[in-house]
């Protein structure tokens, strides 16, 4: 638990307080870390089929029993479909960021690759079995804009079956320029797919433009979508790549931590908290409010990270990401797995309050799959030449192309919340 605390200059119980607090808190960090590194040799399994209760569908320890097939382990193999599911022509809802087709990457041979887990074969996305599955029912997604990436996915595998409408009054436009909320209704089915722009998960402002420096509650859900858990029958969180900006934590309406560099020197606040114990924290509020929450009993799912795929410079230094083709499996270490854990273990933490609730967590890990797809992203090839993307970056290893591997997550999406016989 992070305490604030203030220096004085006497020799006091309040001094000795001021002292003790941070000694207090790096102990905690220390307990936490040791607490990662116990479970760091444990595997966790997706099953292909569903079970009804939380601890069966959800996460699977090694000692458990191992099920059927592991969705999250496996290779991409040629696929044999001649198409894909869709195009940039066939889907009205890509974004030209993502639209890789429209703005002529060189190779579309990153379309031509199918993930196949260890011991079976995944089901291709059926858009009307979904369709079906949720009649009269609503989903959410919140996070940053890899959510608005698999969100709009989904829109484009769905749209096969049935085009939504966008509904709902002009959007609130928040402080980056981007939409708090946006609905879309298939009127087919009375399904509801709903888009929080949400990038911390955690309520967040910016203190200080110039800087680009955060202000981050770790303590408090961001109430821009916690006060509407209760509209949706299931909830997909997913966030990392905002942790990494300038920023101040605080707990209880206090700055407690900043997260180094120009973070730390601006605000006069000296306890640093690593990335991924700051994402923890914030994923384990999230997740909490969902799992306390007296409206809410559907199931949450937790998107873990995506990795970037720069080589020869980072976005800002001649990065770029060239290749057409996935890596070969073992050919690549997991470069974000601290992070994957971050968000385990909080999703760990909460599931006991969750599972009293009526709320089911489940885990969507797709990290390690999307490790090996350094060909999937639009590199210089999601705006027109000379142009630029969001965040004014020429090159995007980040982001995933449309159509593209990014379908994935759907095609696991599906298997999760739609009951498979």
């Amino acid at each position: 638990m992070m305490k604030s605390h203030k220096q004085s200059a006497s020799s006091s119980p309040k001094r000795a307080a001021a002292i003790a607090a941070p000694v207090a808190f790096l102990l905690a960090l220390g307990l936490v870390l040791l607490y990662d590194l116990s479970f760091s040799d444990r595997h966790y399994y997706l099953r292909i089929y569903g079970a009804s209760s939380s601890a069966a569908s959800s996460l699977v320890s090694a000692p458990s029993p191992a099920p059927a097939c592991d969705l999250t382990q496996g290779e991409w193999v040629p696929d044999a479909a001649e198409a894909p599911y869709y195009t940039n022509l066939t889907c009205p809802f890509i974004d030209d960021h993502q639209n890789c087709m429209k703005f002529g990457k060189p190779s579309l041979e990153f379309m031509r690759w199918r993930w196949r887990p260890d011991g079976c074969e995944l089901p291709r996305f059926d858009a009307a079995a979904f369709l079906h599955a949720m009649r009269g029912k609503s989903m959410a997604f919140v996070g940053d804009s890899l959510a608005r990436n698999h969100f709009k996915s989904l829109l484009c595998l769905l749209s096969k079956a049935a085009q939504p409408v966008e509904v709902g009054s002009e959007p609130e436009i928040d402080v980056t320029g981007r939409a708090v909320r946006r609905d879309y209704y298939f009127g087919s089915h009375d399904f509801t797919a709903t888009l929080f722009w949400s990038p911390f998960l955690v309520k967040a402002n910016l203190s200080h433009a110039t800087l680009g420096m955060w202000d981050v509650h770790l303590d408090t859900a961001d109430p821009r979508w916690a006060a509407h858990v209760a509209d949706f029958d299931h909830v997909v969180l997913s966030g990392t790549n905002w942790f990494f900006r300038p920023s101040v934590y605080h707990e209880g309406g206090r700055a407690a931590a900043c997260n180094g560099g120009v973070s730390c020197a601006a605000s006069n606040v000296t306890t640093e908290l690593p990335v991924p114990r700051a994402l923890r924290a914030a994923f384990r509020t999230a997740l909490g409010a969902l799992a306390t929450s007296e409206g809410f009993h559907g199931k949450a799912v937790v998107r873990t990270v995506t990795p970037t795929h720069f080589e020869n410079g980072e976005w800002n230094t001649g990065g770029d990401c060239v290749r057409t083709r996935p890596y070969r499996r073992g050919g690549r270490a997991v470069s974000a797995a601290e992070y994957r854990s971050a968000q385990v273990e909080a999703l760990r933490e909460t599931e006991a309050a969750a599972t009293g609730n009526g709320t089911e967590l489940v885990l969507m890990d797709i990290t390690e799959a999307m490790e090996l797809r350094p060909d999937g992203h639009p590199s210089r090839y999601g705006h027109p030449p000379g142009g630029s993307v969001e965040g004014s970056f020429v090159v995007d290893c980040l982001h995933w192309c449309l159509p593209g591997p990014i379908d994935l997550w759907s095609e696991l999406l599906f298997q999760m919340i739609v009951p498979q016989h």
